[in-house]
């Protein structure tokens, strides 16, 4: 009988081992020491009091990196924006009134004249004078860009400007507003002196109201450090009839600085776009930031 018990005990074990655990139904086999299942796995957190140097069921399953890091990080840079610029080299150049010696000649262009390129076609470059878009011939100019204004009131305010090169330069010309923005009596597009060629750029370029002088544009705006002049800024300079003079009863002229040393004014006979000469420079008074 003893023995009998004996050969029953090991044939149930025997047939416990040889059936897999699967055909036992749904039972999930107990966790040995150092074990963690896949449902446990993501429960784990430092918070949870785990540790990852000491292994086992104390692993740290490390949280995913932030989406807003791993976004700035693939931020592209911007890339930069040229503005176009052609050069006169010739003297008496035509401009017509399209591309091609077949159109109308509206105008000339003097040797160092500059213009801002619209365009290309066929041998010509599309460009604006006297607020009319007009051709110049690519044999007689040099090409060259300047880096734009992340700024776009800036743009627009040259766009304004670029349109009037060409314009005749008239001491004391008819204001657009009296700085207040009522507009004056008797004004035309066709003639500026410095300080009523930048009101206008800066009125229809940026709504930014500026007065009537170059004494009185310089009280507004911020002030800019000559090594941080920017696109946009508009430098103030003295002249001969008034560099004996003091505070900002000196300042006699004003131009829109473009970069590189250009500028984009109106002085003595019409608007252009000009390097500044080391002659001005020495006239340099201050700079005004308006927009």
């Amino acid at each position: 009988m003893k023995k009998r018990k004996i050969l029953l005990s090991v044939a149930l074990a025997t047939l416990f081992t040889l059936v897999p655990l699967s055909a036992c139904g749904s039972q999930t086999p107990p966790k040995t020491d150092g074990e963690v299942s896949a449902s446990d796995e993501t429960t784990l957190s430092p918070e949870n009091g785990f540790n990852s140097d000491t292994g086992g069921s104390d692993a740290v399953i490390s949280p995913p990196e932030s989406s807003e890091e791993s976004s700035e990080d693939l931020t592209p840079t911007p890339k930069k924006e040229y503005d176009r610029y052609v050069r006169c080299t010739g003297n008496n150049v035509n401009l017509r009134s399209g591309a091609g010696t077949n159109y109308n000649a509206v105008g000339t262009a003097e040797k160092d004249t500059t213009y801002q390129v619209l365009g290309e076609y066929n041998g010509w470059y599309k460009t604006q004078y006297k607020n009319s878009v007009v051709y110049i011939s690519s044999k007689y100019v040099k090409e060259f860009s300047l880096e734009k204004s992340e700024n776009d009131e800036v743009e627009e305010v040259l766009a304004v400007g670029y349109k009037l090169i060409g314009t005749k330069y008239v001491f004391g010309a008819t204001r657009l507003h009296d700085g207040k923005g009522n507009f004056l009596y008797g004004f035309k597009a066709t003639k500026f002196d410095c300080s009523s060629f930048t009101q206008y750029a800066f009125y229809y370029g940026a709504d930014v109201l500026l007065n009537t002088t170059t004494r009185t544009q310089v009280k507004q705006g911020t002030f800019v450090k000559r090594n941080d002049l920017a696109r946009g800024d508009c430098i103030y300079f003295t002249n001969a009839e008034r560099k004996h003079l003091t505070g900002v009863e000196r300042i006699g002229h004003v131009a829109i600085y473009l970069g590189e040393g250009y500028i984009l004014h109106t002085a003595s006979d019409f608007a252009r776009i000009e390097k500044i000469s080391s002659a001005r420079w020495e006239n340099y008074v201050e700079t005004r930031r308006f927009v």
